[in-house]
């Protein structure tokens, strides 16, 4: 009595799922990392808008820089942009939260007439798996970078 052999035998089917097994290990790493890199990439083009709409809120309400990042966002309702709900920057940025990153605003003191003349924006990943770099930048418009510790005006200047 002849036995067929159609099909697989288990151990083609273990050499096969090692392989995949193999293939993977390769992989994710390499997608965690790139993963890492587009969110601190996003972190950083954030900040940048961050910077813009500031200087756009100054110059367009001409009451200094914003109170707090709620201002920056557009008005719920739909109304005309105002001093207090501009729509410089979309609704998810103004939460304070995007791509990994978390946003914090620290408007200056205000002088005599009422007006913010400073800021500081911070940017500082929500996990070690969304980012390793810590961002900061303030009304010069330079955005300083540290990879240990949340990033002030002392740390040095991202390159580009």
């Amino acid at each position: 009595m002849k036995q067929s052999s159609k099909g697989f035998s288990l151990i083609e089917l273990l050499i096969v799922v090692a392989i995949i097994l193999i293939i993977a290990a390769i992989a994710i790493p390499n997608l965690l990392r790139s993963r890492i890199a587009a969110n601190q990439a996003s972190a950083v083009g954030s900040l940048r808008t961050l910077n813009t709409s500031e200087v756009t809120y100054s110059s367009t309400f001409n009451v200094g820089f914003s109170q707090t990042l709620s201002y920056l966002a557009p008005d719920p309702t739909g109304n005309a942009p105002t001093s207090t709900a501009a729509g410089l920057i979309d609704s998810v940025l103004a939460l304070g939260s995007k791509s990994g990153y978390s946003f914090t605003y620290s408007p200056g003191t205000t002088d005599s007439n009422g007006r913010i003349n400073t800021y500081s924006f911070t940017a500082v990943p929500i996990t070690s798996s969304t980012g390793t770099n810590y961002y900061y930048t303030d009304q010069s418009g330079v955005i300083r970078q540290n990879s240990t510790t949340t990033a002030s005006s002392t740390d040095s200047p991202i390159a580009g």
